[in-house]
């Protein structure tokens, strides 16, 4: 069966507007992908893939989660059952999947990627594997070539501060022969992750070892982290992420945390208050260092990890056993940024939240908090994780154009493991460019393609080129 008018040229474009701002603004410019998961040693690489099914669907746990809502047996999923039965396995979900996120984005990735036109289903799924297979033994299916396919000028993978950039540092020698650039962001969550003082203390070993520093006590674990966060800068690092369940702010005394520290490493347990304490002031110190040195902070905000004991116990962690969580955000945020502000340390700063309820509140915060010196300083990030989706896209698009300034709006990123996720930065600026070209067609923002195209390519590329300082090129309007 051929596709019938799925990935048309108009997709999701439902005024001539809209089709209008997508064609002649939209869809030419670069992607800037800040925020991704992508393995750096598979880029330095040039890693060659020998099925779909290892690069589509080894390490997607939007999709392992689909599979077990069907019915499918964990040995399809994540087992020894062959790559072709886990592919006719994906295939047979796949008309099941019909308003499911998954399923645009599924022949949006066939469509860009390999040309394939027909829906993917179990009566296609031998001929699109083997068409797949086939191209992916081609030399410019490599994971470089799938990124310059995807016409990616610079991505950011997300990583340790105990982690050497070597890989970085590798691709890095090359110069421009990739054709694009490829940076570290500064992700410190066991920094904070205190709670076992024998995985923390493990982890504390080798960032001494990374940063050539003896960590006795507070002072020289900080003296250690700013190291290797000079390091990372000196590697072209620009960001840092933080993934949190909740935002911590709790104040303590004086010498309260150099304490908690030093029973930790002496591998005692802190109580759940003091660990929320260590927390609240590495929140603090970390926000103090990205600040000194120019970057842009993120904060991933609200999802509760490992809700299931059992997928955690058989696969590990990111294996599709996380949800939505509800736990407090805006105030422990505000009183975080409200002491960075007041002592002059609140850096360019993007918020994330996986729970929808917090998308108005924390939108209104980051109001709270601009102050002139950079356009759009604090951001209200894209839709991310669950809301990683058109309705959760639209949420954060109305929220940020009500309460702040969608003009300024750094735009999208793929927060995924594969290489073949680009497509949903089409995904967005489609509904983007949906969306503005239905204002205009209504009348509620001017029709003035000129002024509205170039927020267009603003939001798809400029405004992050210029928020996050990158030597890539911009376009001046």
């Amino acid at each position: 069966m051929t596709n019938p008018g799925l990935i048309t040229e108009d997709f999701l474009l439902e005024t001539d507007q809209a089709r209008e701002l997508y064609h002649a603004h939209a869809e030419r410019m670069p992607i800037l992908d800040y925020h991704c998961h992508l393995a750096p040693a598979e880029v330095a690489r040039d890693e060659r893939f020998e099925t779909i099914t290892r690069l589509w669907l080894g390490g997607d746990h939007y999709k392992w989660r689909a599979l077990r809502a069907n019915g499918v047996a964990e040995r399809f999923i994540t087992g020894e059952a062959s790559d072709w039965e886990k592919f006719e396995q994906w295939a047979a979900t796949m008309p099941r999947l019909l308003r499911n996120p998954l399923y645009h984005w599924t022949h949006l990735e066939l469509k860009r990627t390999f040309d394939v036109d027909e829906l993917l289903s179990p009566a296609t799924a031998r001929a699109i594997y083997e068409r797949c297979n086939a191209a992916l033994a081609r030399p410019d299916f490599s994971a470089r070539g799938l990124i310059r396919r995807s016409n990616v000028a610079l991505l950011c993978t997300t990583d340790d501060p105990a982690d050497s950039l070597e890989h970085h540092r590798r691709f890095a020698a090359e110069g421009d022969a990739a054709g694009f650039q490829m940076l570290p962001a500064w992700r410190p969550d066991a920094g904070m992750a205190i709670e076992s003082s024998a995985d923390f203390n493990a982890w504390l070993d080798r960032l001494a070892e990374a940063a050539d520093i003896k960590i006795r006590d507070f002072s020289s674990y900080l003296e250690a982290l700013n190291k290797r966060h000079a390091f990372f800068h000196a590697q072209g690092c620009r960001l840092s992420d933080h993934g949190l369940e909740q935002a911590y702010a709790e104040s303590s005394g004086p010498g309260e945390v150099a304490a908690i520290f030093a029973q930790a490493r002496r591998g005692i347990e802190p109580t759940p208050a003091e660990a929320i304490k260590f927390k609240s002031a590495m929140l603090y110190e970390f926000g103090v260092m990205d600040h000194a040195r120019g970057w842009v902070q993120q904060y991933h905000l609200g999802p509760l990890r490992n809700a299931s004991s059992r997928l955690l116990a058989a696969l590990g962690r990111d294996s599709g056993g996380d949800a939505m969580g509800d736990g407090a955000q805006v105030r422990p945020l505000a009183r975080l940024f409200d002491r960075l502000d007041r002592e002059g340390h609140l850096a360019k700063t993007i918020v994330y939240n996986s729970n929808p309820a917090d998308t108005y509140p924390l939108a209104a915060l980051l109001g709270c908090f601009q102050d002139g010196s950079v356009p759009g300083k604090m951001q209200l990030g894209s839709g991310w994780w669950f809301l990683d989706q058109r309705q959760g896209m639209r949420w954060q698009i109305e929220a940020l154009s009500q309460l702040g300034l969608l003009s300024r709006f750094v735009g999208m990123l793929t927060d995924s493991r594969s290489f073949l996720s680009y497509p949903r930065h089409e995904y967005f600026r489609r509904i983007l460019c949906n969306i503005l070209g239905r204002d205009m067609a209504r009348g509620l923002i001017p029709r003035d393609m000129a002024l509205v195209g170039s927020m267009v390519r603003d939001i798809s590329y400029n405004n992050a080129a210029r928020y996050f300082g990158f030597s890539v090129p911009v376009e001046e309007n």
